[in-house]
């Protein structure tokens, strides 16, 4: 058994990771912090775990929960966990940050799109880049893990294998993202009121939203060139979900059998990531409370582009889940542990 610790275990992300870890057979969760409602108990923030989680809500002392623990999750708004770590504490304990404060290996880049002055700009080459079914191998060695963002989680599982394979031309990517409103987080904000989400989608962050540039920089890597994309997302009426349409121009004449080998190669021997069958979309409906990205692409040979599509749920694949799955790299378990389970529906 290890013994966790998880600072933000009140946000949507955090609630999500407890919901997970009390399904784990290896782990123990010691510490729930929270900010907002120390010393309250945790069902009584979250009544759904009533007779399932009887402890206190604590603070964010990383310091006294290094001592305590062996992996810490940092489910917290930007900048709060490079304000917090340090070497004696990385020394001690595996730290998990769900925030981007290490996802962008330029720091110049990250204060640009977050408006933030890094305060831990040393740990960010040592850094993984905990999308698993990339990095898998870094992953495991590592002390500090970012976690990435739901939108980079799902155009990147959706773009990589027909950019790594030379397939399309990397600068003509095109993405148009859409995600329920728990993306947003839990604080109160008026643009995420019932009446201003319900029976409405709108786009937001147009030629500005901060995961461009981590996005960016992964394709980047992938096409083994500087990538450039027009990225937009949509906030849609609904609890979960996220679903990634992405158009791309086509570098060679392709048929569906090939460009669909393609994707097999890079995917058949991953267990959350399931390529559908030949004219199936991918749907948040199919993936929600689980998991599993799904995607697929369709050839438009009449514009010679290609369109790639994923859909996955934002709080699961896109944040607590993933965490929990670098957790498990991490600390040698089983990578599925705690992770299988039928999406839900309806």
């Amino acid at each position: 058994m290890i013994k966790v610790g998880i600072i933000g275990s009140t946000g949507y992300a955090g609630q999500e990771i407890v919901r997970l870890l009390l399904g784990h057979k290896q782990v123990e969760i010691v510490w729930f912090g929270s900010r907002s409602y120390i010393n309250q108990k945790y069902y009584q923030v979250y009544q759904n775990m009533f007779q399932l989680v009887d402890a206190i809500c604590l603070d964010d002392n990383m310091e006294e929960l290094a001592n305590q623990v062996d992996v810490i999750f940092t489910a917290t708004p930007q900048g709060l966990c490079a304000s917090l770590v340090n070497e004696e504490i990385l020394k001690k304990v595996k730290i998990i940050d769900l925030s981007a404060d290490f996802r962008i290996k330029d720091v110049g880049t990250y204060e640009e799109w977050y408006q933030l002055e890094h305060q831990s700009p040393q740990f960010i080459e040592e850094a993984v880049y905990g999308l698993c079914e990339i990095n898998r191998e870094q992953i495991k060695g590592a002390r500090l893990i970012a976690n990435p963002g739901c939108y980079p989680t799902c155009s990147t599982l959706s773009i990589y294998p027909l950019l790594k394979e030379g397939i399309i031309d990397g600068n003509t990517v095109i993405i148009d993202a859409k995600s329920g409103t728990s993306g947003a987080g839990r604080g109160a904000k008026v643009d995420n009121l019932y009446c201003e989400v319900n029976e409405n989608i709108k786009a937001y962050g147009v030629a500005s939203h901060r995961h461009t540039p981590e996005i960016e920089e992964q394709l980047s890597y992938a096409a083994g060139y500087p990538i450039h994309i027009n990225f937009t997302p949509h906030l849609v009426p609904m609890n979960r979900g996220i679903l990634v349409t992405a158009y791309a121009s086509l570098k060679k004449d392709v048929s569906y059998e090939e460009v669909k080998a393609v994707y097999d190669s890079y995917y058949e021997n991953e267990r959350f990531v399931r390529v559908l069958d030949k004219d199936v979309c991918p749907q948040t409906r199919w993936v929600e409370g689980s998991n599993f990205v799904d995607v697929n692409f369709k050839i438009d040979p009449r514009t010679n582009r290609i369109v790639m599509m994923g859909a996955m749920d934002n709080l699961v694949k896109g944040a607590a889940g993933q965490a929990v799955q670098n957790m498990n790299l991490l600390f040698g378990f089983p990578e599925t542990e705690g992770l299988v389970m039928a999406p839900v529906f309806p």
